[in-house]
């Protein structure tokens, strides 16, 4: 039986192509909002660093009435990286808004969130958004969306989508370009007409998949879902099916609706609506709530395997424990475990020490997110290089490949080619569309895209556009050059000194402004040689029979290159840490005393 007092959907798009934005919109006109009430933008990225990224990094649900229908509207990140956030959402949902930028067309982030919408039969309704930007390619942006759901084998009756124009930001939507319109009304009646409601009956058993957690301080966790079949209500006892057949006697503290971005308590829920209910602990995404008597429980999720591992360490070096709160192993594991409760595509194993943790994701985005939130939480930890993670078959070792998909300006052209090359890259395709702008697909193991995103910015002087897309496993391609630079690395513990710095500018660049408090196997820049260089970077000028010590006080220095997470992650090689404080973001060498330090290369410097 089709509930048709609901609708589930979820919106599809590429980082940055107006998602959010027009969620925003159908908040607005759909009554959420008082009419004098003061709404912030992007009001589903809701975390700082969404905000702060311009990218959505968690699912996040919402709602909306409209002639009595209500509208559940999951907003999913456009990243390939939390591609457990999108396979959770396409859980919940029965079809799909695929937002496409006018100009930029669909990107292969759009194409890893189609997959899997068109691998779950969810019909599509084609959104092409930012109709009103002058560069605007209409026409040749729809055949590219045909050409991608032929590709990705959609059959015939999600090939006949229906297309609505919009301009998110002024929340307007057309069935036409060139229509008149001051309102998304059209998008609504195209959810409406498009999207069928969700198969539920209320009087079957039931069953609610655990598709989300969240936590309030009032009433702890917080599960939620899509209420597949029956219904659920205050004071009665359910059974909770969790991994390897677990069982356990569950009551609901508090059931919860979505209205907008609010949750309403109330007493029963119906099948077919996304749903919250509170009072349960201990519960994992993926687990069913269902009849004591009649157990049905749901298949668990599945999700993608992780592809990449980073080893989480305690902190021990000189300066530990000066700036974080929570330093200790307790502390790191029991954060560690936290995010797997909430988090289906992270795995965390422990390793032959106490004090380190392996921690396997999709990618160095989502590995880099991780960190970031930890340390904004006051965590105080060290991370290692990124390392992929393969696999054994039939004897063979196979590592993951990405297909890297670029857009750069045609004289870069050569660099670019010449470097992934070098990366184990092998070209794919390229297409020059004539107006200064080429096209570049290549296959290129994971690995040998590790630390080449800043020296992708550099070699295309910031002009570059790069996104990248799982491929699948593949034969080990062999040794592949990463870091060709070696480091500049403190010999001492001290304060760097303008004389020092200066001295130094001939070697490389520095990481570190005048006056930072360094200590032994610190690292302190990099260098312009292939190997590493102890330096002294704390030495102070005397004073002499010919001048005094401050005569040179007025040197001008080079501005350091000041790196951020994401660049000490691509920066760092196999034997350097990254020291991670809430107010810090050091790199380091494993051992610091650079007597016991293995040469890479003899250095006659």
């Amino acid at each position: 039986m089709r509930k048709e007092n609901f609708r589930n959907i979820a919106i599809i798009a590429h980082v940055d192509h107006g998602k959010t934005t027009l969620v925003d919109h159908l908040l607005r006109q759909s009554g959420t909002f008082r009419a004098n009430q003061q709404v912030d933008e992007r009001i589903m990225d809701s975390m700082d660093l969404e905000r702060e990224r311009g990218i959505t990094i968690s699912a996040k649900n919402t709602s909306v009435e409209y002639k009595g229908i209500k509208i559940n509207i999951m907003d999913t990140p456009g990243h390939a990286d939390f591609g457990g956030e999108v396979e959770r959402s396409l859980n919940l949902v029965d079809g799909a808004l695929l937002l496409v930028d006018s100009s930029e067309g669909p990107l292969p982030q759009t194409r890893f969130v189609l997959k899997k919408a068109l691998a779950r039969s969810l019909p599509i309704i084609v959104v092409i958004n930012k109709i009103d930007r002058p560069d605007a390619r209409i026409q040749e942006v729809i055949n590219e969306i045909y050409d991608l759901f032929i590709d990705l084998d959609a059959d015939d009756s999600q090939i006949e989508f229906p297309i609505i124009y919009t301009i998110a930001k002024e929340g307007k939507a057309f069935l036409k370009v060139g229509e008149e319109s001051d309102s998304l009304e059209v998008l609504f009646e195209a959810i409406i007409n498009t999207i069928p409601g969700p198969i539920a009956t209320d009087d079957e058993v039931p069953q609610f998949l655990v598709t989300s957690l969240d936590y309030d301080s009032y009433v702890g966790q917080i599960l939620i879902g899509r209420l597949s079949h029956g219904s659920l209500a205050m004071n009665k006892s359910y059974l909770l099916y969790g991994e390897n057949d677990s069982k356990t006697t569950v009551k609901f503290s508090a059931l919860y609706t979505f209205k907008g971005l609010q949750k309403k308590q109330v007493d029963t829920v119906e099948a077919g609506d996304i749903i919250a209910i509170a009072g349960i602990e201990n519960a994992k995404i993926g687990d069913t709530i269902t009849s004591i008597d009649n157990p049905k429980p749901l298949e668990r999720i599945k999700v993608d395997e992780p592809t990449v591992s980073m080893i989480f360490y305690v902190n021990n070096s000189p300066f530990a424990g000066t700036e974080g709160q929570y330093l200790t192993t307790r502390h790191l594991k029991g954060r560690l475990e936290k995010e797997l409760l909430r988090n289906v595509s992270i795995q965390v194993e422990p390793t032959d020490r106490a004090d380190a943790f392996e921690v396997k994701g999709r990618g160095e985005l989502q590995m880099a997110i991780l960190i970031e939130t930890m340390r904004r939480e006051g965590f105080e930890f060290m991370v290692s290089k990124p390392n992929v993670i393969t696999r054994e078959e039939d004897g063979k070792t196979l590592e993951p490949y990405e297909m890297v998909y670029i857009d750069v300006p045609e004289e870069f052209t050569g660099v670019v080619t010449e470097k992934l090359s070098i990366r184990k890259g092998i070209m794919q395709n390229m297409i020059n569309h004539g107006h200064g702008r080429v096209d570049l697909e290549f296959r290129i193991p994971a690995r040998g895209l590790i630390g080449y995103r800043s020296q992708f910015l550099t070699d295309t002087k910031g002009s570059g556009i790069m996104n990248t897309l799982f491929d699948g496993y593949d034969n080990w391609a062999g040794n592949i050059p990463q870091r060709v630079s070696g480091a500049l690395v403190a010999d001492r513990p001290g304060r760097a000194t303008a004389y020092a710095a200066f001295g130094m500018e001939d070697r490389g660049d520095l990481f570190i402004p005048v006056g930072t408090q360094v200590y032994m196997g610190m690292v302190i820049g990099e260098r312009n040689k292939t190997s590493d260089l102890d330096i002294n970077i704390t030495k102070e000028k005397k004073l002499t029979n010919m001048r005094a010590s401050g005569s040179d006080a007025t040197v001008v220095l080079r501005p350091p290159r000041m790196l951020t997470l994401d660049q000490a992650i691509e920066f760092i090689a196999d034997d350097e840490l990254i020291e991670v404080t809430p107010e810090n973001i050091r790199i380091r060498k494993m051992e610091l005393d650079y007597k016991y330090r293995k040469p890479k290369t003899k250095d006659l410097d």
